[in-house]
C-alpha cells in the first residue's frame, strides 16, 4: 500500500518529538522475507523509550511511570535487510493522563513511509497503577 497523501501530509502538520534511528536486524526478517510485523511495533516502542529517556531529567521517574494502552500501525511498503530504519515520533493530543503518539518509519536517508502509526501512552502512580495527571513539566514542555 502507497503511502497517502493525506497521512503524510497530517503527519507533516505534527510536531517533531524524536527521531530514533534503530538497525534492522536479520532476526527481524521473516519466512517471507520482510521484516515481521511485529518488529514494526517494537521500532514504535524503541523510538517511544527513546524519546521518553530523553526527558528523565525533567520527571520523576521514581513516582510515576507510563503504560500503553492502545497502539496501531499501517503498512505501506515492506522494511527488509540490511538497513537502518528512522522512526519519527510526532506529539497527538494530550489528555488529562494520557499523550497520543504517531509515528513515521522511513529507511534512514529516505522520505519514504514505509509505515505510519500511533500509541496512547497513560501516566500511572506507581504504588497502585492507577491513571495520574500527565506532569505540569511535561504538559508545559509539549506546550513549548
Amino acid at each position: 500500500m502507497p503511502p497517502r497523501e493525506d497521512v503524510l501530509a497530517a503527519l507533516a502538520a505534527r510536531r517533531l518529538l524524536h527521531v530514533e534511528r534503530i538497525p534492522i536486524r536479520w532476526g527481524d526478517m521473516d519466512a517471507m522475507g520482510h521484516v515481521n510485523n511485529v518488529n514494526y511495533f517494537r521500532y514504535m516502542e524503541q523510538a517511544r523509550i527513546g524519546w521518553l529517556d530523553g526527558m528523565r531529567h525533567i520527571l520523576d521517574a521514581d513516582r510515576l511511570s507510563t503504560v500503553v494502552v492502545s497502539t496501531q500501525c499501517n503498512y505501506r511498503k515492506p522494511l527488509v535487510y540490511p538497513g537502518d530504519v528512522d522512526v519519527h515520533v510526532y506529539l497527538g493530543e494530550v489528555g488529562g493522563s494520557s499523550v497520543t503518539t504517531y509515528y513515521a518509519l522511513r529507511l534512514a536517508e529516505s522520505e519514504l513511509v514505509y509505515a505510519d502509526g500511533s500509541a496512547v501512552v497513560v501516566w500511572v502512580g506507581p504504588h497502585n497503577g492507577k491513571a495520574v495527571r500527565v506532569p505540569a513539566v511535561l504538559r508545559e514542555r509539549l506546550r513549548s
